[in-house]
């Protein structure tokens, strides 16, 4: 007999379970999950929740001026939202009427989640039997706030998507390292571009990908094969991922840096947004502290109030009885016996994988404590709703590890009570679908959070809208300058295109626009304190004062708003200047 049997995790011990997964319980994994995300998209459809992010509206808004702008091309994309999300969003919000209704980006972020959905339970099926792999799922599919976020354009359901698929090729190639070279170079390849895509989606992206290439490259080195071409050729296709969002920021903005320092950074809104008098946050430059909150949001994410922590606790026990209970089994069960040192030490290492998902743990205690990216949550100071999405991060570990302490339970219930498993599984199936409905009836924690922000925009996306809708009737070629980046929805739902505007993001045209007002637009809209507020006082000849609009929110981001139109706007007679709107 060769070595090549105690060879780590062959091949020939993976195909078979994966083989029956492909025709049977994958399909069966995809349409439950198609049935949830559908229903979660009508939902959406008919609350008009497509939108309430802040983000959401911010994310469609710069994939669209990709194509529709006076500089339409990759000089869009900013600096600061790394570019991935929105590039997928372009084809479908290029789409007229998905664009404003914000029904194009449930397309792609739908996707996302089925996927996810499948490379969780891919992962889970590595290890776990049918019974636990299936419960792992529906805590992760059934997630109230999941199906809501991928709803949306933000870019939860995308990341999750990699974070799940990374960590399933990562221990598939690991499988493949002794006995297929070619499909070992597949997977490599598979495995970066998954990582690159993460690398463009968020800056998590950019540790996760660190991290996993140390662990790959470790790999390598173990069996005298770092310096192998197809591994440092896909190194240097990983690493040009953040050089290239550098190098973009150098050329675009001009400062390699600029989404850590610019004017859009998170570190710039933290300045704005907070007072110099008190922290800006309670987890300011206090990780613990950071860490408890990111922990809390992640509890309240996946599960009911006052049974997050005890999730949390039993994710902890799985994790612990997978990685110690791999040590002693064999490649094609958990549960078997201990069946040759190195055959256990490969399967130890491919449970190992999995550990990557409590990454966002470490991540975001440092993030909310030194990278300006506060949470706030209603149970803690102070009591508001802030970032909580970012608990969602979790999910897959929660999911994951809840599967394996399962396992574990029903392992011991096999052996000394067989009669009892599928009790138990019913049982732990009736938990987690009060879970669901316990989430619902609290109202999930983030779909809350969208309502909460939505509402302090509603005012002036509603009367401004309206107001320029108006105004658009009246002049259907007239230009509009208007700063389109903090209610960026305004255009959308006033009928016009970002190529009938002179904002912000089209830099020539609209410094152009603000020397001279009227001679660029037929309608301006100015936000006391803005560029566009300082233009028209400094160039005030030919425009007339059409109405003024006064918030009932407080905020940095809730400033005085004026409408005025030029001299020669069509449309006779206009209204009488007012500086009170009807129904405030």
């Amino acid at each position: 007999m060769t070595n090549s049997s105690n060879s780590d995790v062959p091949e020939r011990v993976e195909r078979p379970a994966l083989k029956s997964l492909c025709w049977v319980e994958q399909i069966l994994v995809l349409a439950a999950s198609l049935i949830a995300s559908v229903a979660a998209v009508w939902w959406s459809w008919r609350n008009h929740a497509f939108l309430l992010y802040g983000d959401a509206e911010a994310h469609i808004h710069i994939a669209r001026r990709i194509f529709d702008s006076h500089r339409p091309g990759l000089t869009q994309l900013g600096s600061v939202w790394l570019p991935l999300p929105h590039l997928l969003l372009v084809p479908f919000i290029a789409v007229d009427s998905w664009w404003r209704s914000g029904f194009g980006p449930a397309i792609p972020s739908a996707a996302c989640y089925l996927l996810a959905c499948l490379g969780l339970y891919r992962l889970a099926r590595k290890w776990l039997s049918p019974a636990s792999a299936w419960l792992a799922l529906l805590l992760f599919a059934a997630n109230p706030n999941l199906l809501y976020l991928q709803t949306t354009a933000m870019t939860e359901p995308l990341f999750l998507c990699e974070l799940i698929w990374i960590i399933l090729l990562l221990e598939e190639w690991y499988a493949s390292l002794a006995s297929d070279t070619r499909r070992t170079r597949r997977l490599l390849w598979a495995t970066i571009t998954v990582l690159v895509a993460a690398v463009y989606t968020r800056y998590d992206g950019w540790i996760l990908a660190f991290l996993a290439w140390v662990a790959m490259a470790e790999c390598m080195r173990r069996r005298g094969r770092l310096t192998e071409r197809s591994f440092v050729f896909a190194s240097v296709a990983l690493l040009l991922a953040p050089v290239g969002w550098m190098v973009y920021n150098a050329v675009v903005f001009g400062d390699w840096l600029d989404f850590m320092r610019g004017p859009y950074s998170a570190r710039a809104i933290e300045l704005r947004t907070s007072s110099s008098a008190v922290d800006p946050h309670p987890g300011w430059h206090k990780p613990w502290v950071s860490l408890e909150y990111f922990l809390k949001a992640a509890e309240m994410d996946a599960a009911a109030v006052g049974w997050g922590w005890l999730l949390f606790v039993v994710a902890l026990v799985g994790t612990a009885w997978a990685w110690f209970r791999s040590a002693a089994s064999s490649p094609g069960d958990l549960t078997g016996e201990l069946n040759g040192n190195r055959q256990s030490a490969a399967r130890h290492a491919t449970v190992g994988w999995t550990l990557l998902l409590w990454m966002p743990l470490p991540f975001y205690a440092y993030s909310v404590s030194y990278g300006s990216v506060p949470i706030f949550l209603p149970v803690w100071k102070p009591f508001s709703w802030y970032n909580t999405r970012y608990g969602m991060e979790l999910l897959p570990a929660f999911a994951l590890f809840l599967g394996f302490a399962i396992e574990g339970l029903l392992a011991q219930l096999r052996r000394f009570s067989p009669k009892y498993v599928w009790i138990a599984v019913s049982a732990l199936t009736a938990l987690l679908v009060a879970n669901v409905a316990e989430l619902v009836k609290e109202r999930p924690l983030i779909y809350v959070e969208a309502q909460k922000n939505t509402e302090s925009r509603a005012y002036y996306n509603v009367v401004l809208a309206e107001t320029l809708t108006r105004l658009h009737e009246l002049d259907p070629d007239g230009v509009v300058l208007m700063d389109t980046s903090t209610f960026p929805s305004l255009v959308p739902h006033s009928g016009l295109t970002y190529r009938q505007t002179l904002n912000e993001s089209d830099k020539e045209f609209y410094e152009a626009a603000l020397a001279a007002p009227a001679s660029h637009a037929a309608v301006v809209l100015a936000f006391a304190g803005d560029e566009i507020d300082k233009a028209v006082k400094a160039h005030p000849e030919h425009l007339r004062l059409y109405q003024s609009f006064h918030s009932p929110f407080k905020g940095w981001d809730q400033p005085d708003a004026t409408v005025y139109v030029s001299d020669t706007f069509p449309g006779s007679p206009l209204p009488t200047p007012s500086t009170g709107v009807t129904g405030r």
